[in-house]
């Protein structure tokens, strides 16, 4: 038994049992990865999968045993390396990030502008998507960290650090009546409208979803995305209001369209820095973390990472407009 053998293990289940994408994911032919996965079988004395002519079916009782021990002792010689990589002072890797479009498209780019600078051998990887799929890649030991978004408690992987605090905006044509209203704005008013936001708002643990069922209403979602611009696209295109995180309303965005505030309808949300419990940190994911939210202290970080609790308590975590205030006062410096 290979840790070769195990990874293309581990490949093989992450591309959904299809050998071909796996072999592409660790460079590998197909062949070499199907000759490698049969000699693992062959010294286990049992198959990993079940087959149905030449292609693999599901994934076998056995086989997810030996799946699950196959990913942490792929971690255990990942975090080896990360030892011996800190002990040299390496400067040099890679980090993989899995997050939202939103976080990837208008809040990562200085730090990751900041860590290239710092660290020009280091290759930044980004996996935009769900957060749920963020998640699962980091679980499944394809990233190195998550960075996703809830409305209350930390989420339920890993370790997870505060970043920033955000809330939502409303967006409406600078043409529309509810960009006109004389007072502020509210739920109802909100009912009556078709309206335009994440994916994640279909979904009934949603906060957006969560402040409408607690005032007896049924929000009218008329169109989803994962990607803050298309929101804003169909809003101009006359189609709805669109509800979207405040990071991702850009100044040139004011010119045709109305933000209104909506501190007041919906729950304040936090970004979170999501961690695999157990993972020695290489020196540049700490100066990222460092970059992107420079209000949480690398002592702190690793004392957490050790006992592998979350950073929730006795941190004054920045509001997003804190943080914006900050960067313009530094620009005008």
């Amino acid at each position: 038994m290979t840790l070769t053998q195990l990874r293309f293990l581990v490949a093989i289940a992450d591309a959904g049992l299809n050998i071909t994408l796996a072999a592409e994911r660790v460079h590998a032919t197909q062949p070499g990865l199907s000759k490698q996965l049969k000699q693992l079988e062959d010294e286990l004395g049992f198959q990993l999968f079940t087959r149905k002519g030449k292609s693999l079916e599901t994934i076998t009782h056995a086989g997810g045993h030996v799946l699950e021990r196959a990913r942490t002792i792929l971690a255990e010689a990942a975090n080896i390396r990360s030892i011996a990589a800190n002990l040299r002072n390496e400067a040099r890797g890679d980090l993989r990030i899995a997050t939202t479009h939103t976080q990837a498209r208008f809040v990562l780019t200085d730090a990751i502008a900041a860590l290239s600078r710092i660290y020009p051998q280091v290759s930044v990887h980004l996996q935009p998507g769900r957060e749920n799929d963020a998640l699962a890649l980091l679980d499944g030991g394809q990233v190195d960290m998550a960075i996703v978004s809830t409305s209350g408690t930390p989420p339920p992987a890993g370790i997870a650090l505060p970043a920033y605090r955000w809330n939502r905006v409303v967006l409406a044509p600078d043409t529309h009546a509810l960009a006109k209203l004389p007072r502020e704005l509210s739920l109802d008013d909100l009912a009556a409208q078709p309206l335009i936001s994440y994916d994640s708002s279909q979904k009934p643990e949603s906060s957006l979803r969560r402040a409408f069922d607690a005032a007896g209403l049924l929000p009218q979602i008329a169109i989803t995305a994962g990607d803050a611009d298309l929101i804003k696209t169909y809003v101009r295109a006359g189609l709805g209001i669109g509800i979207l995180a405040e990071m991702a309303l850009l100044p040139r965005d004011t010119g045709d369209l109305r933000a209104l505030p909506a501190d007041h309808l919906f729950a304040r949300c936090t970004t979170w820095i999501v961690l695999r419990r157990e993972s020695v940190l290489r020196e540049y994911v700490l100066e990222f973390i460092e970059r992107f939210a420079p209000h949480l202290d690398r002592r702190d970080i690793t004392r957490a990472m050790a006992a592998g609790t979350h950073i929730a308590e006795g941190v004054a975590v920045p509001h997003w407009r804190e943080r914006q205030l900050a960067d313009d006062g530094v620009a005008a410096a």
